[in-house]
């Protein structure tokens, strides 16, 4: 397979452009292990030149009354979605997710360029009653330049859909696409120039230990915003720290549980354990519930209908409709996976499908893995602990709420939870107790339109997908008007 976009540019002021460096990067197909296109391989140069586009376009962009900017996310929104097509076969090559549920992605972008621009006008101050005879009020101003950088589960979506509140509120923004799955950046780099004023919008493509660690560094983008692992999370506080003053908001991993109580169907409990896993993501998805509790009673009916549904899903060419599962993303994903399904055989967990690659001359190249699930797994396992970002289902039983809750909590992360029963109280008391960001209840899986998103603990710091996050892109001024 040649090349698959017909831009291999990246977005800075306006213009579409190669590295300083002249140099490129490959991008893979993980289904095969084919090079399907290429980017630039950005340098600090490179963001230097995109922090002065940016730092030169943004005071006119917030300028621009709420409305005049919602018109124009708007219209950006409008041209994705004349090429969602185009997107969609990229996005699916690059990343080895399925097309099925890709479809939504753009949508899902869109739906969020939309929202913001909708409450654009929530950007609003207030007037505090200190004295009675001044007047005292706050304003909020953007901070201006401000940065994105992305996870390869979906770079096309968190691109879009995570930059919205910024440039809602009147930053201009410099997006670092994921370097194993960049091609679709360069899709969304021809619509952005073409949609949005220049140096607005800035893509600047490469090696997280070059571009991403410029970008961290850079004085002048004082906001930055990550979605991945918590270990580079962290690492990106410590380097932010060492130059300047930051506001960094993180979205970071997770090991979730799903924790279910005796008064339900183990019919429908197996079918939501299987989807919160989220298999149809290879399970590189930080807010799967990749910890399942089930209490004694229900055990082994879940487990054997967990079992069997995951041992029924296909696994396959990604392009296709009828394909359960695709690839994991890269090498590095696959080595990381097998080794935790191999350490999970050592340690003693019980596996009672896959673990191993699928067989068939179709998958003796590329990164694939059976979806995997072990029963009796103890709280000392690996894979209890830590989080694999693969296609690993760990289950567990529970007798005593008291010892389920410790269990639940008994890790570093607390992104998401899910609480299966019937009781509202037991359900209430439940999610009180719990050490989660975000959680459902007799539910598991979607986020929704303006509802908080992010994770307690380890799982990261702040709030994306509501109007909080809009307003974590401006900075507080106060006026103290002395009458």
């Amino acid at each position: 397979m040649g090349y698959i976009t017909k831009s291999d540019r990246m977005l800075i002021g306006g213009e579409l452009v190669a590295s300083a460096s002249g140099q490129w990067e490959e991008s893979i197909n993980p289904a095969n292990e084919a090079v399907i296109g290429r980017v630039p391989a950005g340098t600090k140069a490179d963001v230097d030149r995109a922090v002065e586009a940016a730092k030169g376009a943004w005071p006119a962009w917030a300028d621009k009354s709420p409305k005049e900017r919602g018109e124009i996310m708007r219209g950006f929104g409008e041209k994705l979605r004349e090429r969602a097509a185009e997107i969609l076969a990229v996005e699916v090559a690059d990343t080895g997710n399925t097309v099925a549920p890709m479809r939504g992605d753009v949508g899902h972008a869109v739906d969020s360029l939309n929202y913001y621009a909708g409450i654009a006008h929530e950007l609003k101050g207030e007037t505090i009653p200190a004295t009675p005879g001044h007047l005292h009020m706050t304003v909020r101003e953007p901070y201006g330049i401000v940065a994105r950088i992305v996870p390869f589960n979906h770079p096309l979506m968190f691109a879009v859909a995570r930059t919205a509140a910024a440039l809602a509120s009147g930053n201009a923004v410099i997006v670092k696409p994921p370097e194993t799955s960049p091609l679709s950046a360069m899709l969304l780099a021809e619509v952005a120039r073409d949609a949005l004023p220049a140096g607005i919008f800035n893509i600047l493509t490469g090696a997280g230990a070059t571009v991403g660690d410029a970008i961290v560094r850079h004085p002048e983008i004082k906001r930055i915003a990550f979605i991945g692992s918590a270990r580079t999370g962290m690492a990106i506080q410590r380097t932010a720290a060492e130059v300047s003053v930051k506001h960094v908001t993180l979205e970071l991993g997770g090991k979730n549980p799903m924790l279910v109580f005796p008064d339900n169907d183990p019919d429908e409990i197996a079918q939501a354990a299987v989807k919160g896993m989220n298999f149809t993501w290879q399970g590189q998805s930080c807010g799967s519930t990749s910890r399942l509790m089930v209490h004694d009673e229900l055990y082994d009916a879940v487990l054997e209908r967990v079992t069997d549904i995951v041992a029924r899903m296909r696994v396959g060419d990604p392009m296709r409709d009828d394909s359960d599962m695709g690839p994991l993303n890269s090498a590095i994903q696959y080595s990381k996976v097998m080794s935790y399904i191999d350490g999970a055989r050592d340690e003693g967990a019980r596996l009672t499908t896959g673990g191993n690659r699928p067989d068939g001359d179709f998958f003796k190249k590329g990164y694939w893995v059976r979806p995997t699930v072990f029963a009796d797994v103890k709280p000392n396992m690996r894979i209890w602990r830590e989080e694999i970002f693969g296609p690993v289902l760990s289950v567990s039983r529970w007798n005593s709420l008291d010892d389920a809750i410790a269990l639940a909590n008994g890790v570093e992360y607390g992104l998401t939870a899910s609480i299966w029963t019937r009781d509202i109280k037991d359900a209430l008391r439940t999610a009180r107790r719990i050490n989660a960001g975000h959680i459902w209840i007799n539910g598991v899986g979607p986020h929704y339109l303006g509802v908080p998103y992010g994770g307690m603990k380890n799982s990261g710091v702040g709030r994306e997908e509501g109007i909080e996050e809009m307003l974590s892109y401006t900075e507080t001024k106060v006026l103290n008007i002395i009458l």
